[in-house]
């Protein structure tokens, strides 16, 4: 784009939608507006509404690998560094884990370990004490783990990343029109003179009925953006996946400090406890769910608190369980508290999609497919957006606009990280209440 003038929005203000305000600012464009229906910035519609996420390089892709790797450096610079903890990074399976978690583990061991950025800061963790010897904390019987420590790694503090850029960028001139009413915008707008095959998006009408006029419009809404763009979730399709939380007391918490962050593949993964809320974040892995609606499209519920909250399936409840009984019995039994399911953008390889909508004339960009490992690329990602403009075509293809319908394709067996199946959530509620009336 050669008018740096020219009116940009940007639909959502999570990590993607304000890295991208980032970098575009850093460009010299003069005249970004970032539309955000939460009244304040870290937005609860967001992925990154969040305690942590995992910041790491591992994957069975070098691809990945490479830009995960420029990401953590960037986490290093003053503007990121407040919400980066390098904690190191354990990776591990237990002892009954299925094949798919094993071969997920060692495929992205190898591909770190033929990167020289990784000489020296991998060592192969067998049984109990050598977990131990990174890991001090690690109580309990670790049966059968095998894995490795990364010192590369850690996590960041999304909730407070989130908020801090919002911040910079509110005082570098970066407008943003928050609220439920001004910044949800309900429709896009196209120009009525063009052909319905080619129409140029030219602003968008917010929730309050206003109409916002823009040069370029970029769509950073995550699982929501198919409500905008339904041909986006014929590849992009709303997912989540389980969250949880321990309280834990002070001194639980002194204890638990400096924890690296940790994977258990066919368990769940885990973090430092936060200290200012003394909550101790675990998550489950598996295929995740879905929202189909009667389009055919999957959508997070409308509302922001869908019922029901402060709960996740028992499959998830299991698994969490399991994990804190081979690492901190003494946790095992603890309420879990915060229980939410967190929505993201889910392409069926993984790949992230960074492209101008077909048809649309250049005026409409989509980011999507985060896939659960988008986070990590916050510092980073908005330089592909810049990219992406300035030479008017998206050049890596497996970030293009995908003109297929993966919906109804095997997603369970497509990437190696996903162990078990998918399910609806509107299954999930159903069991939730059968087990609330078997109860009484």
């Amino acid at each position: 784009m050669s008018d740096k003038q020219a009116p940009i929005f940007i639909l959502g203000g999570g990590a993607w939608g304000l890295s991208t305000a980032l970098h575009l600012s850093r460009a010299g464009h003069t005249n970004i507006t970032v539309f955000e229906r939460a009244e304040t910035i870290p937005s609860p519609y967001s992925a990154a509404y969040d305690l942590n996420k995992i910041v790491r390089p591992e994957y069975e892709d070098s691809f990945y690998t490479g830009l995960a790797l420029e990401a953590i450096e960037a986490w290093k610079t003053p503007l990121f560094g407040p919400y980066f903890h390098q904690t190191g990074y354990i990776v591990a399976t237990t002892g009954a884990a299925p094949p798919k978690a094993i071969h997920h583990l060692q495929a992205a061991l190898e591909t770190i370990q033929a990167n020289p950025m990784f000489k020296s800061k991998i060592t192969p963790l067998t049984g109990k004490k050598e977990f131990q010897d990174f890991a001090w904390q690690f109580s309990g019987p670790l049966n059968g783990f095998q894995g490795y420590f990364n010192r590369l790694a850690g996590y960041a503090h999304s909730s407070n990343a989130l908020h801090g850029i919002w911040l910079h960028l509110a005082a570098n001139g970066v407008k943003f029109i928050l609220g439920d009413r001004a910044g949800k915008v309900e429709e896009l707008l196209y120009d009525s003179s063009s052909p319905s095959a080619n129409r140029q998006c030219v602003g968008v009408r917010t929730a309050d009925g206003k109409f916002h006029r823009s040069k370029t419009t970029i769509c950073a809404l995550g699982a929501h953006a198919a409500s905008l763009i339904p041909s986006l979730g014929r590849f992009a399709v709303a997912r989540c996946w389980s969250v949880a939380h321990v309280q834990l007391t002070a001194s639980e918490v002194d204890l638990l400090r400096g924890l690296p962050t940790t994977n258990v593949r066919d368990l769940g993964f885990f973090f430092e406890p936060d200290p200012e809320t003394r909550l101790f974040k675990l998550c489950p892995l598996g295929a995740g769910y879905t929202n189909t609606q009667e389009s055919g499209l999957s959508i997070p519920p409308a509302d922001r608190l869908p019922p029901p909250q402060d709960f996740i399936p028992v499959a998830d409840e299991r698994k969490l369980r399991k994990l804190l009984q081979e690492v901190f019995p003494w946790m095992a039994d603890r309420p879990f508290v915060d229980q939410k399911l967190c929505w993201f953008a889910d392409t069926i390889d993984s790949d992230f999609c960074i492209d101008f909508v077909p048809d649309t004339q250049k005026s409409l960009v989509v980011l999507s497919g985060d896939s659960g490992h988008g986070f990590k690329m916050m510092p980073t990602f908005g330089s592909w957006v810049v990219r992406l403009l300035e030479s008017g075509e998206q050049t890596e293809a497996r970030w293009r606009w995908k003109d297929i319908d993966t919906r109804s394709l095997d997603w369970d067996t497509a990437v190696s990280w996903r162990i078990g199946g998918t399910r609806e959530l509107k299954d999930l509620i159903a069991d939730k209440k059968r087990q609330e009336q078997a109860r009484l």
